[in-house]
């Protein structure tokens, strides 16, 4: 019953997301020409990716936990701040992880 009710809701999910983006190619294009909404949706972008960071990198089963994933965020924002390219912060994180856990 629990496998049914979340497949429903993932399939949902899915058919909002994709009405929402096919809705983004129907709107004209001097609706993105205004600086308002380009600075909103990138806003908007900066935002959704922090809070999907922050959840990732701390909640366990609706519960805060800090463990390895938190040496790991900070391993790769140092990795950030050294301007390291994209693998080497990747890299860096999961070895900061990986010595965490081997802990």
């Amino acid at each position: 019953m629990l496998s049914t009710d979340l497949w429903m809701w993932v399939i949902l999910a899915s058919v909002i997301s994709f009405g929402v983006k096919l809705l983004g190619y129907l709107l004209p294009e001097s609706i993105f020409d205004n600086p308002k909404v380009v600075t909103t949706a990138n806003f908007v972008t900066i935002g959704m990716l922090a809070a999907l960071v922050a959840t990732n990198t701390f909640a366990d089963s609706g519960s805060l936990a800090i463990d390895a994933r938190l040496a790991a965020l900070v391993a790769a924002l140092i990795a950030l701040m050294l301007r390291a390219p994209f693998l080497v912060v990747l890299l860096v994180g999961a070895a900061a992880a990986a010595l965490v856990r081997m802990m």
